[in-house]
């Protein structure tokens, strides 16, 4: 089970921290991965993490902004969202996997938490 919360409204060039916490003794085995969806858009990947934390992917989008982390001795997974846009307004899902390779696919994920509102107003 996973529990998203950090969302709220910020200006633009704003900061938010969403966290996502994991539930289960076998955090570790789990890709993660930070989806977003807008209104009238699909969901897309904006940030993945390998089990260890050693390898991450980023959407074009994201890079120099974003940063994913996790603690798994916490089984949290973090995004850190620095200099944010209006166009980063979406509804944030953390999701997970028990895969070894970094996926950003939504529908390859099998766990999703429920969401988390992030507005940026202009």
């Amino acid at each position: 089970q996973l529990q998203a919360s950090g969302g709220g409204l910020v200006q633009a060039g704003g900061s938010l921290r969403l966290s996502c916490a994991a539930s289960g003794r076998t955090f570790s085995r789990y890709v993660m991965g930070w989806f977003r969806q807008a209104p009238g858009k699909e969901r897309e990947c904006v940030a993945a993490l390998s089990r260890s934390g050693g390898s991450t992917w980023y959407a074009d989008s994201a890079k120099g902004r974003f940063t994913i982390s996790r603690d798994n001795a916490k089984n949290a997974v973090l995004l850190q969202m620095n200099s944010l846009k209006p166009e980063d307004t979406a509804v944030y899902y953390c999701a997970a996997k028990d895969f070894m390779l970094l996926i950003t696919t939504p529908r390859s994920y099998d766990y999703w938490g429920q969401g988390t509102l992030v507005t940026v107003s202009s």
